[in-house]
């Protein structure tokens, strides 16, 4: 009996620590696309953190990453608003500010959907934590 209560208290410690884990509501790594509309997307994988006082990212992991230079978070209304430096197919610099709301904010498959503007493109986004 002692033995299924210590086994028992380990799962209940164990489960506890995982949830404890998520942390911040943009922590993670968020898939998606971005589109002006239906038939044409852009995916795109947006990965975030929190260091206790700011949030932190990038845009597109890999040789062509774009760092975050804004990542905001209002948790009144659960909106979020993202700002990035990138360069076009031609190499010149392009603005992105993404605004947008976070949904299911109880599920660790939450989403963010909302606008997407990419120099004079202005555009749509939808995004989900894996």
């Amino acid at each position: 009996m002692r033995q299924r209560a210590a086994c028992a208290m380990a799962f209940l410690m164990l489960t506890v620590a995982a949830l404890a884990q998520e942390g911040h509501p943009l922590t993670g790594t968020w898939y998606g696309d971005w589109g002006t509309s239906p038939s044409q997307r852009t995916q795109i994988t947006v990965v975030m953190s929190w260091d206790g006082k700011k949030v932190s990212g990038i845009i597109d992991p890999g040789p062509d990453s774009v760092p975050l230079t804004v990542a905001t978070l209002d948790s009144t209304k659960w909106t979020v608003h993202l700002e990035a430096d990138r360069k076009d197919a031609s190499g010149n610099p392009v603005h992105v500010v993404a605004d947008g709301k976070l949904e299911n904010i109880g599920s660790y498959s939450r989403t963010l959907t909302g606008t997407w503007n990419q120099g004079s493109t202005k555009a749509d986004f939808k995004l989900k934590r894996d």
